[in-house]
C-alpha cells in the first residue's frame, strides 16, 4: 500500500525531501498561494502549526501557480512573502502543479486518496487541504473554504 513516505519532493533550493523522514508526524498538505484570496489562511495554517507542532503535527506547504497565476513568484519572493507577512515557521516547499499531465506525483496521490466532491479527483483552487496519519494515510481532504481551524478538532483526534 502506497503512504506519503513514497514520495519525494523538492525543497525550495531544488534539493529533495524524502517524505518518509515525516512518518510519525500528523501532516497537513496544503497547496498554496500569495496572490489568493483564501491567502490569508496562511495566519490559521501558521495558528495550527505553532498549537500542534511539538505534538507531532506539520503543515507542508506547496505553493502552485496554476489558479489564476496567483503565485507567480519565485522560491525567494514566496519565502519573504510567507515570512514576512504571515511568519510562517512551517516548510513551504519547491512550487508544484496539481492538476494535468505536469502534476506533482504526491498530488495525484493524495487526490486519488480523497477525492473530491462527487468523487472528483482535481483540484478546484488553491488553498486545498490534507490530512495525512502518522502512518502516512490520507484521513480526509478539505476544500479551499474550509478555515484552518475547522480542521482542528480532526487534528486533535489524530494526535
Amino acid at each position: 500500500m502506497t503512504t506519503i513516505a513514497d514520495f519525494t519532493v523538492q525543497k525550495p533550493d531544488g534539493t529533495p525531501l524524502d517524505l518518509s523522514e515525516k512518518l510519525g508526524k500528523v501532516l497537513l498538505v496544503v497547496n498554496v498561494a500569495s496572490k489568493c484570496g483564501f491567502t490569508p489562511q496562511y495566519e490559521g495554517l501558521e495558528e495550527l502549526q505553532r498549537t500542534y507542532g511539538d505534538r507531532g503535527f506539520e503543515v507542508l506547504g506547496f505553493p502552485c501557480n496554476q489558479f489564476g497565476a496567483q503565485e507567480p513568484g519565485n522560491a525567494d519572493e514566496i519565502a519573504s512573502f510567507c515570512k514576512l507577512t504571515y511568519d510562517v515557521t512551517f516548510p513551504v516547499l519547491a512550487k508544484v502543479e496539481v492538476n494535468g499531465a505536469g502534476a506533482s506525483p504526491l498530488f495525484d496521490w493524495l487526490k486519488g486518496e480523497a477525492p473530491g466532491l462527487m468523487g472528483s479527483k482535481a483540484i478546484k483552487w488553491n488553498f486545498t487541504k490534507f490530512l495525512v496519519d502518522r502512518e502516512g494515510h490520507v484521513v480526509k481532504r478539505y476544500g479551499p473554504a474550509d478555515a484552518p481551524k475547522s480542521i482542528e478538532k480532526d487534528i486533535q483526534k489524530l494526535l
